[in-house]
């Protein structure tokens, strides 16, 4: 394809970058720090994003994520995510562009991808969503995870101020469709922490809104999202960890997932480590290798996923963690 028509391309496809200020989303804003951090954020989505969009091939793009600095590459990975998803789904783009990408460096980055395909799967007509099928068993309950986070980020009063939950999702994999609603919740819980800017108290408010019974997943997402984007002090991690209350397994199971994400990457930083020793009472490396050791090998007796098998054995490696 010609430089030219990708350049075209990426400049046609690719969402302006107003569309991640708080303002414009009409998200809290809790300090110009986090204000800040937030939108970079996005910034770097939208980065990572266009590189798909413009590459020659998922190498070339991988290149160019390589340079973003460590603290937001993978929120560029997961925009790249998202735009190869939404070039396999478009009209005479090829396809086949999320497999490579995730046969090459993107594989460090596998929980990111697949939270972008997610994005894709927001923005494409249902009959252009990606095979979930072909997608790893395990982690492709995580593209739900992206769909409900997109959902709650752009139709804010829908998914969140008016609790929306579609009852009948069409999750287009052949496994345990009754479950979708909850990982859904997942990213929508990690959507609450963009939404509530940060506020760690307001994400709580906001999160005990919702019936108890979607509770749990939403402050996993949170929890997630507090450790992997930070943007608060240790005083406001402990004050959530408080009003999670019975839920404070979850938020540390979310904790433990994000160090998985960042160690499995080499992305560490600063904010994770404080997440995980409040959340978790251990260093990233350390959740992020409870995680693998209760990782399923297979297929799990029962009627849930072993997706959420999985979580909950994270969760129950937790349960005496700070008085959970």
């Amino acid at each position: 394809m010609p430089s030219a028509w990708r350049k075209l391309r990426r400049r046609i496809l690719t969402p302006s970058t107003s569309e991640t200020l708080l303002e414009k989303r009409g998200f809290h804003r809790k300090t110009p720090a986090a204000q800040q951090l937030l939108e970079t954020v996005g910034e770097r989505f939208l980065e990572g994003y266009g590189y798909a969009m413009e590459a020659r091939d998922t190498g070339s793009a991988e290149n160019l994520l390589e340079g973003v600095p460590i603290r937001f590459r993978g929120f560029a990975y997961e925009g790249a995510g998202m735009g190869f998803a939404m070039l396999d789904g478009l009209p005479l783009s090829g396809s086949g562009s999320v497999a490579r990408f995730l046969a090459g460096r993107g594989a460090d980055h596998v929980y990111m991808v697949y939270i972008g395909v997610g994005w894709a799967m927001a923005r494409l007509p249902r009959f252009r969503w990606p095979d979930i099928d072909a997608l790893d068993p395990l982690l492709r309950w995580l593209v739900l995870d992206g769909y409900g986070f997109h959902q709650a980020y752009f139709r804010t009063a829908r998914y969140v101020h008016e609790q929306y939950r579609d009852p009948a999702f069409p999750w287009p994999a052949h496994d345990s469709p009754s479950y979708a609603g909850r990982a859904i919740d997942q990213g929508i819980g990690r959507a609450l922490w963009f939404v509530g800017g940060t506020d760690a108290d307001l994400v709580a408010t906001m999160i005990e809104k919702f019936p108890e019974s979607r509770r749990s997943d939403l402050y996993s997402g949170a929890g997630l999202a507090a450790t992997y984007a930070g943007g608060v002090d240790e005083a406001e991690l402990r004050a959530f960890w408080e009003r999670a209350g019975s839920h404070r397994a979850m938020v540390a199971q979310g904790s433990a997932f994000a160090a998985e994400a960042r160690e499995r990457a080499g992305l560490p930083v600063v904010h994770t480590e404080l997440a995980t020793r409040v959340f978790c009472g251990m260093t990233p490396a350390q959740a992020a290798r409870v995680t693998q050791e209760v990782r399923p090998a297979g297929p799990v007796p029962g009627a849930l996923p072993a997706y959420e098998v999985w979580r909950q054995a994270i969760a129950d490696r937790f349960t005496n963690v700070g008085g959970c």
